[in-house]
């Protein structure tokens, strides 16, 4: 099996990828980055490509499933509309031109909560990214709904403080529904997917994602 891979440098994605080069039920990784990793091994394709004209790379956006980890923060990102471009414009894109090229399946890293119906900007946008994919009518729709993740090394001191509340709620019985993910266990959970879930459409919650 072919995976394709966006947002492999990120959080989540670096983990996913050690994931996938290390899995032999993928004979390859193709990943899609803005620059150069540095990472190199027999199974793994690296393009580096202009997120802004992805139709101009359609050739190689072919395989059998995509893992969409694609996100920023709206501090890194400068705006909502610069944070809407990476967390919902170029991963509709990329699972369109994908879908176009037969890909069966996709996995997607939402957020818990996502809901197109959402009064909060971020939790609004990754329910409508998860509707545009759906429109797509993959054969296997995969879609992760963590909770706040815990990142190896993070330097974003509010999601540091939010977890070490969460931990201390979740250590008196509270708030389970947010209890915190390290992104390379979610990235395992990630890496599985295809090959535990059924054909279909599978939105797995916090519960579902630490049982699976």
């Amino acid at each position: 099996m072919k995976a394709l891979l966006i947002g492999a440098t990120g959080s989540t994605g670096k983990f996913l990828l050690n994931e996938l080069i290390q899995d032999d039920d993928y004979t390859s990784v193709a990943i899609f980055v803005r620059r150069p990793t540095g990472r190199s091994h027999p199974k793994l394709s690296e393009h580096v490509i202009d997120f802004s004209q992805l139709d101009q790379y359609s050739e190689h956006i072919t395989g059998d499933v995509l893992f969409s980890c694609l996100g920023t923060t709206l501090k890194q990102a400068g705006s909502q509309k610069k944070q809407r471009e990476t967390d919902f414009e170029i991963p509709a894109a990329f699972a369109r031109i994908a879908r176009q090229n037969r890909v069966n399946s996709i996995v997607l890293v939402s957020s818990a909560d996502a809901s197109p119906k959402s009064r909060i900007f971020y939790l609004r946008m990754k329910g409508e990214l998860e509707t545009a994919i759906a429109e797509l009518d993959f054969g296997q729709y995969i879609i992760f709904r963590p909770g706040p993740l815990v990142r190896e090394g993070s330097d974003r001191a509010g999601e540091k403080i939010l977890v070490k509340i969460l931990d201390f709620f979740n250590g008196i019985g509270l708030l389970k529904k947010y209890r915190p993910v390290p992104t390379e266990v979610l990235a395992m959970k990630l890496a599985k997917a295809p090959w535990k879930l059924p054909q279909g459409t599978s939105v797995l919650k916090l519960q579902e994602i630490a049982s699976f």
